[in-house]
């Protein structure tokens, strides 16, 4: 078993799109960064990777690099899941917390689990996702940014005992069947 957590945060700004989860969230500000600054999946892949002792997605995805400016988040989650598979990890499941003061989140919640189910080819309920306000307090509850954390259970695949007895299915009157034997 190996646990692996994440946080990040960015800036709320004007001019941008509010993108969590993959979900373009109806807002009048939305995150800096290179990419489509999605800190939910920033938190959750550096989680992902951090279980998989894989680095962080600065090694992977790094912000100078031109070929990921703009990029979809959760489009380089499909990615971490890829080398998750490469080491031959399970996921086991994934526990995400927002930290913002606006907008309310609890409507996109179960677009966002959705979402990333999709992209890591695991079930909806591997994957909690919580917001929470911080009381006006900080530079979230300022409404200045978004901050979130992850932390993940991935499973060796190695853990798992597969049963590869054949299935005796009786064939309904042949005789070659051991049963009718």
């Amino acid at each position: 078993m190996r646990i692996g957590i994440g946080y990040d945060v960015h800036r709320l700004v004007e001019d941008r799109e509010l993108i969590l989860a993959g979900v373009n969230l109806p807002y009048k500000k939305g995150l800096l960064g290179h990419s489509d600054a999605d800190v939910v999946t920033h938190v959750l892949m550096d989680a992902l990777l951090g279980a998989a002792a894989l680095g962080d997605i600065g090694r992977h995805f790094p912000d100078n690099n031109p070929a990921y400016k703009g990029v979809s988040s959760i489009e380089l989650l499909g990615k971490v899941k890829n080398l998750i598979d490469e080491k031959l990890y399970i996921i086991e499941n994934i526990d995400v917390t927002i930290m913002c003061q606006e907008p309310k989140l609890s409507p996109f919640i179960p677009q966002m689990e959705k979402n990333i189910a999709e992209a890591l080819n695991i079930e909806e309920d591997q994957i909690n996702i919580k917001a929470t306000t911080e009381e006006g307090l900080g530079f979230t509850g300022e409404g200045l940014g978004i901050s979130a954390q992850a932390i993940c259970l991935l499973e060796s695949a190695m853990n798992y005992q597969v049963d590869v007895t054949p299935v005796e299915k009786d064939c309904g009157g042949c005789g070659g069947c051991p049963k009718n034997q």
